[in-house]
């Protein structure tokens, strides 16, 4: 093999990992299965999909090294490969966001208005947790809450919320987090408890970033 064609091989296989997520379903998945290992029957559900087209992203994923597979019975569980499959992903999103036209205005048709929805970094989350003086409220499905959420925190789906209300303790301040920073889960579950008088903020990203900046979790990591 000539070292051209050698250099031309190499640099394919390259970019073998960004070309699987090239697809907007598959990358759906990957921002899914960073809070932990699902089945192909949730994860089917979560992106909108089929079983048999999930499972067809799913293999392709697989097939890139992206993800990784394990069986229980008579079900197959799929998880990321490594921390790195989400930092891959969580770099060509913030590569979009600098450098995509319209990508803002996509965001906001999405998640509609966030400019009146109050909002905490991490640090500053890490530091009232410290403190002791916030209750911080995970509103993702229960198996990613069950799979890790931060240290602490305490889980209402966000499909509960609004007739578990009474169960957060009155008078507290309450920080919502869910999948990331284009989860509409925390900016429902803030706007609810806004108007039901609660004093509510969002993390201003979500549990995986919580993980990549190695703040304390309970659970299984993702």
């Amino acid at each position: 093999m000539s070292d051209h064609v050698a250099k031309a091989t190499l640099y394919d296989a390259l970019t073998q990992a960004a070309k699987a997520l090239s697809n907007g379903r598959r990358a759906e998945l990957v921002d899914v299965l960073a809070q932990g290992e699902r089945p192909v029957e949730e994860l089917a559900d979560e992106i909108g999909q089929t079983i048999a087209n999930t499972s067809q992203h799913l293999q392709r994923l697989l097939r890139s090294g992206l993800v990784k597979t394990r069986r229980d019975g008579t079900r197959i569980y799929y998880s990321l490969s490594s921390p790195v499959v989400h930092a891959l992903w969580r770099t060509m999103r913030q590569t979009a966001e600098e450098h995509v036209a319209g990508l803002q205005q996509l965001a906001n048709d999405y998640l509609g208005d966030r400019s009146k929805l109050r909002t905490i970094t991490r640090d500053a989350l890490q530091a009232r947790l410290s403190d002791g003086d916030v209750v911080v409220l995970d509103v993702r499905p229960e198996p990613e809450y069950t799979a890790g959420h931060i240290r602490g925190a305490i889980t209402i789906p966000i499909s509960d919320l609004k007739s578990r209300l009474g169960e957060i303790p009155a008078g507290a301040e309450v920080v919502a987090y869910c999948r990331g920073p284009y989860c509409v889960y925390a900016d429902d579950a803030v706007r609810l408890m806004t108007r039901n008088g609660l004093d509510a903020a969002r993390l201003e990203d979500g549990f995986p970033e919580w993980v990549a900046a190695r703040l304390p979790i309970e659970g299984r990591t993702p």
